[in-house]
């Protein structure tokens, strides 16, 4: 009997003393939540990072010495020295219209014809003249002859002398009369044509058939221009007039034709600026390759006198996103950094040059679209 009651006092007395340990031990609630979570912040939105940075190419931008540019845009206009009127020196109704507006035309052509009243009655002042200078030579010639006989005075002989010279005089008024208005003194007629003065393209056309006109009064019939030399009038603003000088050229890219450049000398600069612009007009002035029309919009291109260095990329490297110019450039632990750039004119092996936000010995992104795909995704 001692035994068991011994054995159970021994297991109480363990209990207890293991109790009052684990009631020295208290629970850690930190040691049972989750690690803290540890988020990454990118606080530039041009930064982009990429797994395999190594499969995008770089290209170090090479040094361009340019000298600095203008553009402006222009338009390309007749030169008014060139423009030559059609006018109708006698009113008239026009009866006939042999050339229309666009057409070209040669010296000597025939544009249109006008019947008119001016003409018919140049024509009978003309042969009305004649016959007083007939009668005159006439009587001049008998009183010559009365003269040389004793039966006349020298007075009727002068009277006579005179009214021949006066009817010749009157003659030839009007021949020129008749000659000015452009008829031919032996083919009478009360119409009139009208050739063109020069060789050209008719550039205005002012009337129809059946309509009438005024003479001097009525606006010109037709206006022919010289299109083998033309005008580009151009808005230079105050801050870059130091660009333009006269009589240096400037390269002129047509918008129609975009391959092509040529070369127009600058010929004038106003000297009265716009005032609510503040621009000048300035004229450049060039041959016409045959392919310029009036109100052709072009960009001239100025040069400046000091040459600017510049940084220059493959065009590859040159990404145009939303009107703007991005390259981009390599940075650490994969990242690439889109940098702003103003992308300039391009150049020989497929360069582009860079005039503003990238200088030379930086490295870029040779294939600036192949990252940006790549970044999209």
């Amino acid at each position: 009997m001692k035994w068991p009651i011994l054995i159970g006092a021994l297991c109480l007395a363990l209990s207890l003393f293991l109790g009052g340990c684990g009631a020295n031990v208290k629970a850690d609630p930190k040691a049972e939540m989750p690690p803290p979570v540890v988020v990454e912040h990118e606080s530039d939105a041009n930064v982009f990072k990429v797994d395999r940075p190594e499969q995008f190419p770089l290209a170090t931008a090479a040094k361009y010495d340019a000298a600095p540019q203008l553009n402006v845009t222009g338009a390309i206009s007749a030169d008014i020295s060139r423009n030559i009127p059609v006018i109708s020196l006698a009113a008239g109704r026009i009866i006939e219209i042999d050339a229309r507006l666009g057409d070209t035309v040669t010296k000597g052509q025939l544009l249109l014809k006008v019947q008119s009243q001016d003409m018919a009655q140049a024509f009978s002042d003309y042969r009305q003249a004649v016959a007083d200078e007939t009668l005159a030579k006439a009587q001049l010639n008998r009183s010559k002859t009365l003269y040389e006989k004793g039966a006349i005075a020298q007075k009727d002989l002068e009277v006579a002398e005179d009214t021949d010279a006066k009817a010749r005089v009157t003659v030839e008024t009007a021949t020129e009369h008749l000659r000015v208005l452009g008829a031919d003194v032996n083919h009478p007629t009360s119409i009139m044509e009208i050739h063109a003065p020069v060789s050209g393209v008719i550039t205005d056309q002012q009337v129809t058939t059946a309509a009438g006109t005024q003479g001097l009064a009525s606006p010109n019939p037709f206006t022919i221009s010289d299109t083998s030399h033309v005008w580009i009038i151009c808005d230079v603003y105050e801050n870059d007039l130091s660009f333009v000088r006269v009589g240096e050229y400037a390269d002129v890219h047509l918008s129609a034709y975009p391959k092509m450049v040529l070369k127009g000398r600058i010929q004038n600069i106003l000297p009265t600026l716009d005032p609510s612009i503040r621009t000048a007009k300035i004229r450049l002035e060039m041959d016409n390759p045959g392919v310029l029309r009036f109100g052709m919009f072009v960009t001239a291109t100025f040069h400046g006198l000091q040459k600017e260095i510049h940084a220059m990329v493959p065009a590859s490297a040159i990404l145009h996103l939303h009107d703007r110019d991005w390259v981009y450039a390599p940075m650490d632990g994969g990242r690439f950094r889109r940098l702003e750039v103003i992308g300039g004119a391009m150049l020989p092996d497929n360069m582009q040059e860079v005039t503003s936000g990238l200088s030379s010995g930086q490295q870029v992104v040779r294939n600036a679209l192949v990252l940006q795909a790549t970044v999209e995704q």
